[in-house]
């Protein structure tokens, strides 16, 4: 029965002038079970030919079959197939990889076939052990002899069946004792079943088939049959059968494992590699740390103005020359304020400054006299005493809430000041309380501040009713812009016209906010132009992969593997480099906020989970856009043009 069948093939090389026509209307069968030896010196067409009926090359034009199946008509991916389960190739050079051992390189056509790693490591250990090698098992091809070597070669030729075996120069290699060794198992395959196609030049070495055709110049100038020695196959390997789920499954854990592999046996290019990313990733995680950080800060400082509070000022706004001389506040108005649904709280304020007396100290100092709520508004907290209470306010209590800056100026040495007297405008007030540290940078920040109820400020330290300011602190279910038009409203008709203006913290806030969220996305913004960097450095490098394996490439094509099998290999790959990377970068991120939260005391970078997982998302993008070309290039490249890589 016929298993090949080759009819006027034909076979050029380049184009126009430099065309070359290799093989010439080649016209021959094979029989199941034969042996044949194709002989003739080099640049006879041969090892062309020998290609053309593995499946690695096409014919210019002509006919070629296999079990009676035209493989002209066949796609680049059943031509893999095809390779995969019915040929096995014994190359002149091995073609093992380096970075596999001995088991590993002959079951590596399995894992094309689909078979699990159970069994084809089982089955390879097997054949490895009828071909005496063992003892051989773990070692790589450069811990081997070239006998040995090409043993190995032999059992991967074997691992899916190797019905047809095609023997390039399989002893050309090698000394005359392991060349024996190697046609001594050749006969021995035949024996059991596989065809065997041989070409080789030694006249001795084609002796020993059943038949054999010589080529010259192209073409066919002999055939010549010695023995009618056909025998049927023995120990024929199972197709695997699989769901398409299962092979997606299957093909996809391979790849991974393989990615993985190739990342570990070229640890410093991989490194290198991942640098670009690592530098990408960790510079936009830190930017965006620092940006919080900067933001809370700038928050915490608008907060210590009061939270959700509205100031309300006499005159126009900050530019009128007048509103120090505008008198239009009342106490009523800040009365009436505090009776609506939606202000939680309202307090006047009268401002003084003036000399502040204790003992022998004299210093400047500026007064506020405000209500009891004032302290909640502006969120400011008690070191020790109290505040004062509303009846405090309403009986014209002569006490007073200094700041930390006056604690420290005029009782540095005293631990506790509340219950001492000190004199303000030649006015005694006792001290019932003193607030904590601000850390606010400002001009204000090193002022020595006084607060007493707005009662005690306008009575007995101004002696006038007028009022400089109200804060009121609007309800937490309100909208802020929403309560300062009804403010406006409300006092615009109780004074007949709009002779104040606010100030809106919550408007402050969303200002600063914006700022600085667009501050963060600009930094971010040039930041991941390093990203891109990176992943441009991904590809350079994939690419780059891409020449250096080349012949890799080829010995996987040759065995069985489908351009997915390689795009996927070379595109997990560069997505596994970038997503390491990306965790690396994350993780110097961490050690760079670690190391300034630690030497800085009022600044600390604060970590975005969000911006962690922007930036993964974005190396693992990176890997697959960066890495897709290269890995394109990989899986259309041609198997004999890959072969002949060095």
């Amino acid at each position: 029965m016929k298993i090949l069948e080759l009819s006027n093939i034909h076979k050029f090389f380049g184009n126009a002038k430099n065309r070359v026509h290799v093989l010439k209307g080649i016209n021959f069968s094979v029989e199941k079970g034969d042996f044949v030896a194709i002989i003739g010196q080099s640049g006879s067409g041969k090892s062309t030919l020998m290609n053309i009926i593995g499946c690695l090359d096409t014919p210019t034009s002509g006919s070629y079959k296999i079990n009676n199946t035209e493989v002209g008509k066949m796609t680049r991916n059943q031509l893999a197939e095809l390779r995969c389960k019915t040929f096995g190739f014994i190359f002149q050079r091995y073609n093992l990889l380096s970075s596999l051992n001995a088991s590993e390189n002959a079951a590596l056509p399995a894992i094309y076939l689909g078979m699990g790693e159970e069994r084809r490591t089982q089955r390879a250990i097997e054949l490895l052990k009828k071909l005496e090698l063992g003892s051989k098992l773990g070692n790589k091809p450069n811990e081997l002899s070239g006998g040995q070597q090409q043993r190995v070669s032999i059992a991967r030729a074997l691992m899916n069946g190797g019905e047809i075996i095609l023997a390039d120069e399989p002893t050309g290699a090698l000394d005359s004792k392991s060349g024996e060794m190697v046609m001594e198992i050749i006969k021995n395959l035949h024996k059991q079943g596989h065809t065997i196609i041989l070409v080789t030049h030694d006249s001795k070495i084609a002796a020993q088939a059943s038949r054999i055709i010589e080529i010259k110049d192209g073409e066919i100038v002999s055939d010549e049959r010695k023995a009618d020695e056909f025998y049927p196959l023995e120990n024929e390997v199972a197709d695997v059968k699989k769901s398409r789920l299962e092979t997606f499954k299957y093909r996809f854990a391979e790849s991974f494992s393989m990615s993985i592999h190739a990342i570990l046996a070229n640890k410093m290019r991989s490194l290198l590699t991942m640098l670009g990313i690592i530098i990408g990733i960790a510079s936009v995680v830190s930017v965006v740390a620092l940006g919080n950080a900067s933001q809370a800060k700038i928050m915490e400082q608008i907060n210590s103005m009061g939270t959700n509070t509205i100031d309300i000022m006499p005159g126009t706004g900050f530019g009128d020359m007048r509103s120090g001389k505008v008198k239009t506040l009342k106490v009523s108005d800040s009365d009436y304020l505090a009776k609506q649904g939606f202000i939680d709280s309202a307090t006047p304020s009268v401002s003084a400054s003036g000399t502040l007396v204790f003992g022998n100290t004299s210093s400047t100092a500026q007064l506020k006299g405000v209500g009891n709520s004032f302290f909640d508004v502006k969120g400011k907290k008690l070191l020790m005493g109290r505040i004062f209470t509303q009846d405090e306010v309403n009986n014209v209590a002569s006490v007073v809430v200094i700041d930390h800056n006056t604690y420290k100026e005029i009782f540095a040495d005293r631990p506790n000041p509340v219950g001492e007297i000190i004199i303000f405008n030649k006015k005694p007030l006792k001290v019932i309380g003193v607030t904590e540290e601000e850390n606010n940078a400002g001009p204000n920040s090193d002022s020595m501040n006084l607060w007493v109820p707005y009662t005690t400020a306008m009575y007995k330290i101004n002696g006038s009713t007028d009022i400089n300011s109200i804060t009121v602190k609007i309800a937490d279910a309100v909208n802020s812009q929403v309560a300062e038009e009804s403010i406006e409203n409300i006092l615009t008709s109780l004074h007949g016209t709009k002779d104040f203006f606010m100030i809106n913290s919550d408007s402050i806030k969303q200002t600063v906010e914006s700022a600085t969220n667009t501050m963060k996305l600009l930094i971010a913004s040039i930041a991941v132009i390093s990203l891109i960097v990176g992943g441009i450095g991904v590809m350079n490098i994939m690419l780059v992969s891409v020449t250096e394996r080349t012949k890799e490439i080829g010995i996987r094509m040759a065995i069985g593997a489908k351009q997915e099998d390689i795009l996927q290999q070379f595109l997990i790959e560069a997505i596994l480099i970038c997503l390491v990377g990306g965790f690396m970068g994350v993780a110097l991120s961490m050690l760079i906020g670690v190391g300034f939260n630690t030497f800085s005391e009022d600044f600390g970078m604060i970590f975005s989970t969000a911006s962690i997982v922007l930036a993964l998302v974005c190396s693992s993008a990176i890997g697959i856009i960066f890495g897709y070309m290269p890995a394109k290039n990989a899986s259309n490249l041609n198997p004999i043009d890959a072969l002949a890589s060095e």
